[in-house]
């Protein structure tokens, strides 16, 4: 699933594999645990949070991978040296393996996003 077509989010989860719609729901949560006052929305056919009507997180079902897009350019700044290991384009974490998809650093990169403004890519 590279794009879909779902109206919100539970639809979104609802089309995803089942081998990655838990992580994907936990990836939701864990979203909206940290992004406190961001609407979460459906955009480019992926659940994405915006503040003030602008996306600053996004994350989707592609065909090879689970993407985390960080489209915060001063985040992704700060967090380099942690985010060098990873698969990385050039706005997007993409992790290829479910299991391995590193909760302890996507919270701190969803703190980080939600802690100030910053320019969004």
């Amino acid at each position: 699933m590279v794009q879909s077509s779902a109206r919100d989010v539970d639809g979104y989860l609802a089309e995803v594999p089942d081998e990655r719609r838990e992580v994907l729901t936990g990836l939701r949560r864990l979203c909206r645990e940290e992004l406190v006052g961001f609407e979460e929305v459906m955009a480019y056919g992926m659940p994405a949070y915006e503040r003030d009507g602008v996306g600053e997180i996004a994350f989707a079902s592609q065909k090879q991978y689970i993407s985390f897009y960080l489209l915060r350019t001063d985040v992704r700044e700060a967090f380099a040296e942690q985010l060098a290991g990873h698969d990385m384009g050039k706005g997007c974490l993409r992790f290829r393996n479910p299991e391995r998809v590193d909760f302890d650093l996507l919270r701190s990169l969803l703190r980080a996003t939600a802690a100030a403004h910053g320019q969004v890519c």
